[in-house]
């Protein structure tokens, strides 16, 4: 899978079609963009546990959709406080929760194949002003593959740097880190390159 995890169920949002899924995305989040409150956070934060329950899909997987984001709000969330109150810190943050955890939704209920094909038909317009919508599928596979693929390049730089003892070294995790992605991102172009896929 793209994102390690599909959710296997018959919901209407199961067999809703990618775009249409896209559409429902985009549409749910212009309101939680637009609209900086804290009731607005919660409400939608409760609509998008309200379609996981609907969706039956496990705490399990939901949280393997917002889990990559826990150290990023520790960090944020001081800094959140101090600059705008409480509020800043559920509105901001919070919203970026229900963001991620909003497009899990469709990662989880739509199959890798469901979701190229889907986007390459979108991007079928983009033919006439020469873009490959083959291309554009493949991009967007690429970085659903990059997201998960990061997030264990993260958790084992922290083990390591657990092991060495650096518990409080930022340094410590983000030149491994940097280091780490960039060979990975350097593979994936060998093998493109190896298929053709090299311009």
């Amino acid at each position: 899978m793209l994102t390690g995890a599909y959710a296997e169920g018959r919901s209407l949002l199961h067999r809703l079609p990618v775009p249409w899924k896209l559409l429902a995305l985009a549409v749910f989040l212009v309101p939680v963009s637009l609209v900086q409150r804290p009731w607005m956070t919660a409400a939608s934060a409760l609509v998008v546990l309200g379609v996981y329950a609907l969706c039956r899909i496990s705490l399990r997987l939901a949280w393997g959709e917002v889990r990559p984001l826990r150290w990023f709000l520790l960090v944020m969330a001081p800094f959140q406080c101090w600059s705008g109150g409480w509020e800043a810190v559920v509105v901001t943050l919070g919203g970026m929760v229900v963001a991620v955890a909003a497009a899990g939704l469709v990662t989880l209920t739509t199959r890798v194949s469901e979701m190229l094909d889907g986007v390459q038909r979108l991007a079928q317009p983009l033919r006439h002003v020469g873009v490959s919508p083959e291309r554009v599928a493949l991009t967007v596979s690429l970085t659903l593959r990059s997201i998960p693929v990061v997030g264990q390049l993260l958790q084992q730089t922290l083990d390591a740097r657990r092991a060495r003892g650096l518990d409080r070294s930022v340094r410590a995790v983000a030149t491994p880190l940097v280091i780490r992605t960039v060979r990975h991102a350097e593979r994936v172009g060998d093998a493109l390159a190896a298929r053709g896929v090299d311009d």
